[in-house]
C-alpha cells in the first residue's frame, strides 16, 4: 500500500505525489540520470531510481486526457480526487500546493509496467556500461524490442502518437528526447534483433525458468503489438509461426549460451598513449570528471576514472593531453567530442579529441599565466578536465561520484539477479531486491549483459 497525496500544482497543473518531490521542485532530489520519466497523455510521470519503490510523481498538465490511465494507474479515488483538484483551482481562496485529498492505495499491474517501461528508458540512456569496471553493455536491439513489447502493454497512458514525444519540452530533463517510441516504431529499428530473440525462446533450457518464461510473455506482447499496427516482415512472420505452432523450448534442442546469437564487440584493448616530444617534461597529471549528463550514451567508459589527462612543459609551450576511454560502441569518426579544460578556475578551454583504437585523445595548448619561468617547484597549476559533446552538453549541473557509484551499485545487484534468475525455475526462490528496483524482474538485454563472458569485459 501506498500513501498518495494530491494537490494543486504551480501553472494550473495537479500533482499526484507519493511522498517525493516533483521534477520542478527547486529541492528535487539528485540529478537527471537518477530518475526515470515516462511522457504520458496529460502529464508526465516520475520515479526516483535511487528512491524507495512505489507509485510515480504525476505532474497532470492535461486533467482530462490523463483520465484515460489515471484510475488503472493510481485508482478510482485518486483519479476523482484529481478532477476534484482542478476544480478547486478555480475557487478564489484556492492556494497553490494545498493538500485536496490524501489516500492510501493499492499497487496496480499498470503502475508496475509503467514502472518498468520508465526504468528500460532510463536504462537505454544512462546504464553505466563499462570495460574498466566490468559492467556489460546492453543488447540495444533486444532492450528495445521488449521496450516495444512494453509499451504496447501500457498502451492506455499513451492518447495517440502525440505522446509519444520529447520529453524535452519539460525544462530540466535534457538528455531525454525520443525515448517514447511507439511500439511499431520500436519493434521497425530493432527488427533485426527479433530472429536471434525467437532462437533463444526456442533453444532455451526446456525446464521452464523465470528468464524464459519472461522471453515467451516479451515474444507474445510484441507479436499482438506488430498485429495490432498492420505491421508484417519475414521475422514477424516467423515469430508468429513459432508462436502459433508452440515452437518454444524443447527436449530435442540443445541449449544455446544467448551470448552467442547477438553481435558483440571482439578484444577491448586500450591503446598506448601518444608517445611525448623528445625534452619534455610532466607539470602535473590527475584523473578528470566524468559526467554522463555531458556526452549521449555510447560515447564514453562510464567508468569514474575513464577521463586521464597530462600537462607538459615543452620548452616556453605549456599543454594538456587527454585521454578518455571509449564506450565499446563509440562512433570511430565524424563525431565532434571534446575534453573541457580549465585552470586555476580561468576561463574554459576546449580540446577536440579523436577516436584512437579504444580511446579519444587530444592535446592542446595550456595558458598557465605566469609564463616561460613557471617550473614544477615554484607553480604547480590546478588542472580540471571534462568530457562533453558540443550542442548536446546542458552544462554543468548536479550530482557527483556518490550518485554515480550509487548507480554502479544498482546495476551491478540487478546484473547479479539477473545471472540467477536464468537458472531459477521458481521466482519465489529469487532473492528479495532492497533498492528502487523492487519486484522489477531482470530485462532480457539485462539477461544478455550478466552472461557476457570475461574475454567481453
Amino acid at each position: 500500500m501506498a500513501e498518495i497525496r494530491v494537490t494543486s500544482g504551480r501553472d494550473g497543473m495537479v500533482r499526484v505525489s507519493a511522498g517525493r518531490l516533483s521534477y520542478d521542485d527547486e529541492a528535487a532530489p539528485g540529478p537527471d540520470f537518477t530518475r526515470a520519466v515516462l511522457e504520458v497523455a496529460g502529464a508526465l510521470l516520475v520515479w526516483p531510481v535511487l528512491g524507495e519503490p512505489g507509485p510515480p510523481v504525476a505532474e497532470v498538465h492535461d486533467v482530462e486526457r490523463a483520465q484515460q490511465w489515471l484510475w488503472a494507474l493510481y485508482g478510482e479515488e485518486v483519479a476523482v480526487a484529481v478532477q476534484e483538484a482542478q476544480a478547486a483551482q478555480a475557487a478564489p481562496e484556492a492556494q497553490e500546493g494545498s493538500p485536496v485529498r490524501e489516500l492510501t492505495i493499492p499497487p496496480t499491474a499498470l503502475a508496475h509496467s509503467a514502472a518498468r517501461l520508465a526504468f528500460g528508458h532510463w536504462a537505454a540512456r544512462w546504464w553505466p556500461a563499462s570495460y574498466t569496471d566490468g559492467i556489460g553493455e546492453l543488447e540495444p536491439g533486444v532492450l528495445g524490442l521488449e521496450l516495444a513489447a512494453l509499451t504496447h502493454e501500457c498502451q492506455e497512458l499513451f492518447a495517440d502518437s502525440d505522446d509519444f514525444g520529447d520529453v524535452d519540452d519539460f525544462s530540466g530533463f535534457s538528455g531525454f528526447s525520443g525515448f517514447h517510441d511507439s511500439a511499431a516504431d520500436l519493434i521497425e529499428e530493432h527488427e533485426a534483433a527479433l530472429d536471434p530473440l525467437i532462437q533463444w525462446w526456442r533453444t532455451a533450457t526446456p525446464q521452464p525458468t523465470a528468464t524464459t518464461r519472461h522471453l515467451d510473455h516479451v515474444l507474445r506482447l510484441i507479436d499482438d503489438a506488430a498485429d495490432s499496427a498492420g505491421l508484417d516482415g519475414p521475422a514477424l512472420r516467423r515469430l508468429r509461426s513459432a508462436l502459433d505452432q508452440e515452437q518454444g523450448p524443447s527436449l530435442a534442442t540443445a541449449p544455446v549460451d544467448p551470448g552467442t546469437l547477438f553481435a558483440r564487440q571482439g578484444g577491448y584493448a586500450l591503446a598506448a598513449g601518444a608517445p611525448s616530444s623528445a625534452g619534455d617534461r610532466v607539470i602535473a597529471r590527475g584523473s578528470g570528471t566524468n559526467d554522463w549528463r555531458r556526452y549521449p550514451p555510447g560515447f564514453v567508459d562510464a567508468a569514474e576514472d575513464a577521463v586521464s589527462w597530462t600537462a607538459r612543459a615543452l620548452g616556453a609551450r605549456r599543454q594538456i593531453e587527454v585521454e578518455v576511454v571509449a564506450h565499446v560502441t563509440a562512433p570511430v569518426s565524424g563525431v565532434p567530442l571534446v575534453a573541457e579544460v580549465l585552470v586555476d578556475g580561468g576561463r574554459p578551454n576546449r580540446v577536440p579529441l579523436d577516436r584512437r583504437d579504444d580511446v579519444w585523445t587530444g592535446r592542446g595548448d595550456l595558458d598557465l599565466g605566469p609564463g616561460p619561468e613557471l617550473s614544477v617547484a615554484t607553480a604547480t597549476p590546478h588542472i580540471e578536465v571534462g568530457v562533453l559533446l558540443p550542442g548536446f552538453d546542458p552544462g554543468h549541473g548536479p550530482g557527483d561520484r556518490t550518485d554515480r557509484d550509487a548507480v554502479r551499485e544498482l546495476v551491478r545487484r540487478r546484473l547479479t539477479e539477473a545471472a540467477r534468475a536464468q537458472q531459477v525455475t521458481d521466482a519465489a526462490q529469487l532473492p528479495p531486491h532492497t533498492g528502487p528496483d523492487t519486484r522489477m524482474p531482470p530485462f532480457l538485454a539485462e539477461t544478455l549483459a550478466a552472461a557476457a563472458t570475461e574475454e567481453d569485459y
